[in-house]
């Protein structure tokens, strides 16, 4: 599909300096572009490129005046990287606007779906399903029973949802996501075996929620496993039984969560987290990446480490730890008296 410097300028609210009838059929890098591509320049380190891309349209700033030739067509804005970034969001738009029930595939006949329903190949939607409307369900994914499914929701192939799982409306399920599995529950006996404790909850995910791909919501054991709304949930993640997640708080890849883990709103978790269950995490909490969360956090904390040492050693050593600065500081001292 192609687009005039013209079109994209009425999309942006922005001004044409060039040829308004130039076309672009893609997108790229500035320092990669090519004919028929369009790009954009907002930061300045890269001002230089901007005279010899091949883009067919550059998006610059309005404050921006070249200082040579130029051989690209520019549309200006006011904030170029936003404006890429809501033409990249057009575009995906554009590009995942499927509609229809493709075949080989089942819905149970007590389904009910809305309007401009997208249904790919091998799909499964099971008893008692409640799906909104433009809704798009990619090939070989899975709608477990009663599951609700609110308006414009993207699952992407390959994901599982589990039965009772509620899912809010403008939301985005990466391929592979698996929400509503049961919780890692099970309880020894006399034996030195396990027993497997029911998980009869559910997984709640709210409004504008993103989840990457092949992470993992574990349903309650009862009551719900709950995803606020506004949550970004990167791939690799594993959210265990019970865990509430504060609205608009986000979490890097391969974090894990432990059971009954409460977490504030607007919380800022980096990669390879690990946080221990049945804790409290406050509101605006950062977490540095490849921490191990042990304790509850007030809120606005900001935390790093993990040391892996036995775990009596390191409540031993902890001590000390915690009083490093003022141990250097003294022994500091004490140098500068005996010189």
């Amino acid at each position: 599909m192609k687009f005039t410097a013209e079109q994209i300028a009425g999309i942006l609210e922005g001004e044409v300096v060039g040829n308004p009838q130039a076309e672009v059929s893609k997108l790229s890098k500035i320092e990669e572009g090519v004919e028929g591509s369009l790009t954009f320049l907002a930061n300045p380190k890269y001002a230089n490129y901007i005279y010899d891309t091949k883009a067919t349209i550059t998006i610059v700033n309005n404050t921006f005046e070249p200082e040579n030739a130029l051989t690209t067509t520019l549309i200006k804005v006011e904030d170029a990287y936003k404006a890429f970034s809501k033409l990249l969001e057009f575009y995906n738009q554009i590009k995942n606007n499927k509609v229809g029930i493709e075949q080989p595939s089942f819905i149970a006949t007590t389904a009910h779906y809305g309007e401009n329903l997208y249904l790919g190949a091998f799909g499964y939607i099971g008893e008692n399903v409640t799906i909104g409307n433009n809704v798009k369900i990619f090939p070989n994914s899975f709608i477990g029973d009663n599951v609700v499914i609110g308006d414009n929701v993207m699952i992407f192939a390959g994901a599982k949802i589990y039965s009772e799982t509620v899912i809010g409306s403008h939301c985005t399920i990466h391929s592979g996501a698996i929400i509503g599995a049961d919780g890692f529950g099970f309880a020894p006996n006399e034996n030195g075996e396990y027993s497997k404790v029911p998980q009869i909850g559910n997984v709640i995910i709210e409004d504008h929620v993103d989840i990457g791909a092949a992470t993992t919501i574990d349903r309650a054991t009862l009551g719900s496993t709950i995803i606020r709304r506004g949550v970004k949930l990167d791939n690799q993640i594993q959210i265990a039984h019970n865990v509430e997640i504060g609205k608009n708080t986000v979490i890097a890849s391969q974090t894990g969560i432990a059971g009954s883990t409460k977490i504030g709103e607007n919380c800022m978790i980096g990669g390879q987290v690990g946080i221990v269950g049945h804790i409290t995490i406050g509101n605006g909490v950062k977490v540095q990446a490849q921490s191990g969360i042990g304790r509850s956090l007030k809120d606005g904390e900001v935390v790093q480490g993990s040391p892996a040492l036995p775990y009596s050693d390191f409540n031993k050593s902890y001590v000390h730890f915690k009083n490093l600065p003022k141990i250097v500081t003294e022994l500091t001292e004490l140098k500068k008296k005996n010189k």
